[in-house]
């Protein structure tokens, strides 16, 4: 979701990662998510000032780009 909703997970396997629809997303792409904000949380100047909803925001707009060079040029 546009609030990183898709990264919660709960004991009983009733959070929005666990969804049918959501099933297929890559396990890869959770764990890049969470390392790159552990990343940016270890700045100091940085740490609590990057959501994961911004990073997923960033990664989706970089994959958008790269599929379009990779189509159109």
């Amino acid at each position: 979701g546009c609030d990183a909703s898709i990264l919660l997970e709960s004991p009983t396997s009733q959070a929005e990662k666990n969804h049918p629809d959501d099933i297929s997303l890559a396990g890869d792409g959770f764990d890049t998510v969470i390392k790159a904000k552990e990343a940016i949380d270890n700045d100091s100047q940085c740490r609590n000032k990057v959501s994961c909803a911004d990073i997923l925001a960033l990664a989706t707009r970089d994959v958008v780009n790269l599929v379009y060079a990779c189509l159109y040029f």
